[in-house]
């Protein structure tokens, strides 16, 4: 009999995710985003699954080559609203629960997306972009044959491209508007030169909830506002003076508390997340996690699911308490907390909640949840007993065919004695007295957390016959506003430590590795990182660097983040140039003696493809051992979003590196 093999690049055509599960009012049927990858068109395909938990039978309900998005049951259950591109911009649909046609309601010129009903379910608001001169039933144009007319774009602002949105429309503005499903009419809510993010409706029909960042001067302005909306009177109040960051908006089912994300940024964007009410009654902001020592929502990092919508505070009926979500330990929880001030974890495992939505009057929820082993899957769980039932198997039949490698938590002193946590994966092959080579990988962010989640990238390392160890060095989430904080100003120092301890580690408790085959990736910080590693130490004998940091100085005026993130994070900008050289790790090049692959996007805007250029032509000139692959019509989500054969290919450069040279 032939031994299983592991996973392959190949196989992310195989492989599914789901994502976004609704419960409907009445908690009896779910509706859920199931996305796939086309081969032939090299492109990503989602569909809109409907579920009754009675008979547990997925059903399709929609087809075709499109993508979908943003279900919403209306408040009565007979209708869903979905975001598709079947007509080329993304607009909002409404499919009947008894069957029928979906019916487009909106055409707006450039899009309408995050579809919000109202109580009474005869309207739906929604966001949409609008130019200066634009009318908000100024409907998509015709698309036009031959080339289309260059232009100049004309910058006034330092915010005038983003990694997800490229060189922006500077007199494009993201509005709020409505739509009367019966007559089609449209009613704009917001105007002028600001962005307005929908938050949600409240269940009295009173007011809807949005942010904005209404500052003179946006480009050095990182707040988000909480303002109400009275539907009535069209009047906005602030909640929030421009004292933060807010975001994910919910109302109790008696419409008297708002709750939502965010932080004061006492800590820039290494501040935790916390949970916040706004009481409408009596006009008081509260924060309901001050002393609790951990972020509020979703800081797992992962390079396999597509979809995930990160889910807001949720309320029971009882307008009291209240579920949300936890980045904790390597994990994702949900945590339960009341009015009382009472905070406990109902879902506490080793796996990725990844999304969950709650039925308000039984305590139990459809909760979306990963594993190291299972990429996503949709499970009933009752909140209070624990009892959980698994609703789909998207992956089921593909990954019986394969093996896949399960990771071992470790646990080792970093720098300064400071407990750092990890895993280490075995080769799918393991063999007992065998020697096998090791590679570090190292996360993003740097603020972020790897965790007992699916990682693509890692199972064919582990296919290939290596050792793969990941950890959560100081500056990763999970463990604590120090802990988060502590990278900052400090780039290549401790951090560095942390991960060195972790190899060290390795090498002293377990013993098949092969102690002179060590490799080390990361992208992003990761990136920085691996470029500072082979900078600092020659015991690793292959490196590949991802969409990654070379120099500080040049990255200050390029990147959509350079001019602030170097003030954030290095401690320095341009009036301290010797601060930021001394943590680049062009510095260092002269030093570097281990063969470096060097991946990166053409279209990355958050770590510039001058960044890979200069560390390339700088190992090129000093002869060292180097290649350099760069990536089209992609940015910095290629390993995660990009398309799927550039993905693939991206992997497989990877693998292969490793395997010429460990």
């Amino acid at each position: 009999m032939t031994a299983k093999q592991g996973i392959q690049p190949q196989d992310l055509y195989h492989l599914k995710s789901v994502s976004d599960p609704q419960l409907s009012p009445d908690g009896t049927e779910i509706v859920y985003i199931a996305t796939s990858m086309d081969e032939k068109k090299n492109d990503y395909v989602s569909h809109l699954y409907y579920l009754n938990l009675q008979d547990k039978q997925p059903q399709q309900w929609t087809f075709g080559e499109a993508k979908t998005s943003a279900p919403q049951w209306s408040p009565d259950g007979s209708k869903i609203a979905f975001v598709s591109t079947r007509t080329g911009k993304p607009q909002i649909f409404v499919l009947a629960k008894a069957g029928g046609e979906a019916k487009q309601v909106t055409h707006c010129k450039n899009g309408a997306t995050s579809p919000v009903w109202s109580p009474c379910g005869k309207k739906i608001a929604f966001s949409l972009k609008l130019g200066q001169e634009d009318s908000i039933y100024a409907q998509p144009e015709e698309p036009t044959t031959g080339d289309k007319e260059l232009k100049p774009l004309e910058v006034n602002d330092m915010k005038y491209k983003s990694d997800a949105g490229g060189l922006l429309d500077m007199e494009q503005f993201t509005h709020i508007a409505v739509v009367y499903l019966e007559t089609g009419e449209l009613e704009q809510l917001t105007a002028g030169s600001h962005h307005f993010h929908l938050g949600a409706w409240s269940p009295n029909g009173q007011y809807l909830a949005y942010t904005a960042d209404l500052a003179e001067d946006p480009d050095l302005s990182f707040t988000n506002d909480l303002y109400l909306l009275d539907v009535a009177t069209k009047q906005s109040r602030q909640l929030t003076a421009g004292i933060g960051m807010f975001y994910q908006i919910s109302w109790s089912p008696n419409s008297r508390f708002l709750t939502f994300l965010g932080s004061r940024r006492e800590f820039q964007n290494a501040t935790q997340a916390k949970l916040w009410l706004y009481d409408v009654a009596q006009q008081q902001l509260i924060c309901a996690t001050s002393d609790f020592d951990a972020h509020i929502g979703d800081c797992m990092i992962g390079d396999f699911l597509q979809g995930v919508v990160a889910p807001r505070v949720q309320w029971l009926a009882d307008n009291e308490s209240f579920y949300f979500q936890v980045t904790d330990q390597g994990s994702t929880a949900i945590y339960f907390g009341n009015l009382a001030g009472e905070l406990y974890p109902a879902i506490l495992d080793d796996q990725y909640v990844y999304g969950f939505s709650l039925d308000a009057k039984r305590d139990k929820a459809i909760v979306a949840i990963s594993t190291p082993t299972n990429p996503g899957d949709l499970f009933y769980i009752n909140l209070q007993t624990g009892e959980k039932e698994q609703l789909t198997a998207v992956n089921q039949e593909f990954l019986q065919t394969r093996a896949l490698a399960v990771p071992e938590a470790i646990e080792f002193k970093g720098a300064e004695g400071w407990r750092v946590h990890g895993w280490m994966m075995k080769p799918i092959d393991y063999q007992e007295g065998n020697k096998y080579p090791l590679i570090l990988e190292i996360h993003g962010g740097p603020h972020a957390m790897y965790g007992n989640s699916y990682f693509n990238e890692f199972q064919i390392l582990a296919a290939q016959g290596f050792v793969v160890l990941y950890t959560n060095p100081r500056g990763s989430h999970g463990y604590g506003q120090t802990f988060v904080d502590a990278v900052r100003g400090d780039y290549g120092g401790n951090d560095y430590r942390d991960l060195m301890a972790a190899v060290d580690y390795a090498l002293a408790h377990v013993d098949f590795i092969d102690q002179v085959r060590l490799g080390v990736t990361g992208g992003s910080y990761g990136g920085f990182m691996t470029n500072w590693i082979v900078g600092h130490t020659k015991r690793f004998k292959a490196a590949v660097t991802q969409r990654s940091i070379a120099n500080w100085i040049s990255f200050y005026g390029v990147s959509d983040i350079g001019y602030y993130f170097t003030d954030w994070q290095i401690f320095a900008g341009l009036e301290d140039i010797d601060k930021l050289w001394h943590h680049s790790p062009l510095k260092y090049v002269n030093n570097i003696e281990t063969p470096l692959l060097i991946l990166h996007a053409e279209n990355d805007y958050r770590c510039p493809i001058e960044q890979a250029e200069q560390l390339f032509i700088a190992l090129k000139q000093r002869k060292k051992e180097t290649k350099f692959i760069r990536f089209p019509a992609s940015n910095h989500e290629l390993s995660r979003s990009g398309k799927p054969s550039l993905r693939i290919q991206r992997l497989t450069y990877i693998r292969d590196w490793f395997k010429d040279y460990l």
